[in-house]
């Protein structure tokens, strides 16, 4: 039986020539056709330090009805800790498998972790094309003892940057929310207490024509802000009226998407948009995705502002725990439908 180390894909995919079997998506699946960049069709750009405050909700509003994503710039996380952040993470995922593993490895409740997709529990799925690091991080310190020790320094540069993120995550929230006419602060406590951080690196790849980095999926999320590495063109794609869109990485900023918990709460008002990642042959890519997640206990539901003097709830109310258990076990496809109430 293989160990951890021995599945990651970082520690055995440089000698490949071609694709293996198993990595090979379905023909319908496969990245191709014609994907129009961002230059040609753009994820809408919002400028955070405008002094305007209600255009600004208007544009977050717009981006999120009409895209799902937006981007962000004058965020207020400096550039030098973002660098500092990626060049860390870069540095982590570079390191030997084995010491990869060790650093990973602490935490008895398995919430902090590196995975691949050889090591999940579905031997029928086709595998995708990454490893992944991924931890808790909320605000109250809580997981940093299982965090990496290596590289020198990780928990305290990432330290430094998940809590520039939860503020960043807080503020755009509390836009959404003023825009959508929810309650002040409704994001705030058990909605918001408990994100995460997921650190995906793709190896390069032998034929990006035949793999995903990753599938076609919704975040099980509130939102998601991600850091993408400014030196790989060639990664997130979001679906737009059938169409691929690919959001090429601007230095020092944001690309935020609604989540699948977002669009359960406004009942539908705000959509999840479908998107994917998709893999290169030359350079490696490591992508930072900052996810808000709420408590597992916390229960998932329409806001009472979208059904009072409307049309019921959309969705059943389910606990984040139970929801998330499902989504990863049947996909995001099942779960919306098992949630949505005919």
């Amino acid at each position: 039986m293989e160990t951890m180390d021995q599945m990651l894909l970082s520690g055995w995919c440089n000698v490949l020539s071609s694709v293996p079997p198993s990595y090979v998506q379905l023909p319908e699946d496969r990245p191709v056709g014609k994907v129009f960049s961002s230059s040609s069709r753009e994820i809408p750009m919002v400028d955070l330090g405008r002094h305007d405050r209600g255009d600004i909700i208007k544009q977050i509003l717009k981006a999120s009805k009409e895209y799902g994503f937006f981007q962000v710039t004058n965020h207020g996380v400096s550039k030098d800790l973002i660098d500092e952040t990626l060049n860390i993470l870069k540095e982590f995922h570079a390191m030997p498998s084995k010491e990869k593993v060790n650093e990973c490895f602490k935490d008895p409740n398995r919430n902090c972790k590196i995975y691949t997709s050889r090591n999940n529990d579905k031997p029928y799925e086709i595998l995708i094309w990454k490893d992944t690091l991924t931890h808790p991080c909320p605000p109250s310190g809580e997981y940093v003892e299982y965090w990496p020790q290596k590289p020198t320094k990780y928990r305290e540069v990432v330290g430094k940057y998940t809590s520039e993120l939860n503020k960043l995550a807080l503020e755009i929230l509390e836009l959404l929310g003023e825009g959508l006419e929810l309650d002040n602060g409704y994001f705030c406590g058990a909605l918001s207490e408990n994100p995460s951080i997921s650190v995906n690196h793709y190896p390069p790849c032998p034929d990006p024509s035949l793999t995903l980095g990753v599938p076609i999926h919704k975040d099980p999320s509130i939102i998601t802000i991600l850091l993408q590495d400014e030196e790989v063109q060639q990664g997130l794609q979001v679906l737009k009226d059938g169409q691929w869109i690919g959001v090429e990485p601007i230095p020092h900023v944001f690309v935020v998407n609604i989540g699948l918990l977002l669009q359960i709460i406004t009942n539908g008002r705000l959509v999840a948009a479908e998107h994917r990642v998709v893999t290169n042959s030359s350079r490696a890519r490591t992508s930072v995705a900052y996810l808000m997640y709420p408590s597992s206990e916390c229960i998932i539901e329409p806001a009472q502002a979208f059904i009072n003097g409307s049309p019921s709830a959309t969705y059943k109310p389910m606990s984040f725990g139970e929801f998330r258990a499902k989504y990863l076990l049947k996909g995001y496809k099942q779960i919306e439908e098992e949630l949505h109430i005919n």
